[in-house]
């Protein structure tokens, strides 16, 4: 989905014009994007919590050269999605992990190298 999908459905939800539904989703943007910046934690019962996290500075490495760079500290956004969330998006109580070992099947054209 896409932010002109998102304004589109807003618009539709009542007697909107589409400019107003671009005012609703810029300004929800907006304030989170702003809430973020501060340092504020946001969170939307049943949705989830919108936080920074601080990542340290640390030495990475250019894949182009290969040649050693630092990278600075710096914040990053982070979501968590919501217990309600996440229950809607695997339903019937489908993990993401598996519980069990899955089993191996060897193709016999096709044995595994030794």
């Amino acid at each position: 989905m896409t932010k002109a999908d998102l304004v589109d459905k807003v618009t539709a939800l009542g007697d909107l014009t589409r400019r107003d539904g671009e005012i609703i989703v810029d300004t929800l943007f907006d304030s989170v994007i702003g809430a973020l910046k501060s340092g504020d934690k946001i969170e939307i019962r049943g949705f989830g919590s919108f936080r920074t996290r601080q990542r340290n500075a640390r030495l990475g490495r250019n894949p182009k050269t290969g040649e050693k760079v630092d990278v600075p500290a710096k914040r990053v956004p982070f979501f968590k999605p919501s217990k309600e969330l996440r229950d809607l998006v695997n339903p019937n109580g489908i993990k993401s992990t598996p519980t069990s070992t899955p089993t191996v099947e060897i193709d016999p054209h096709h044995p595994p190298a030794m």
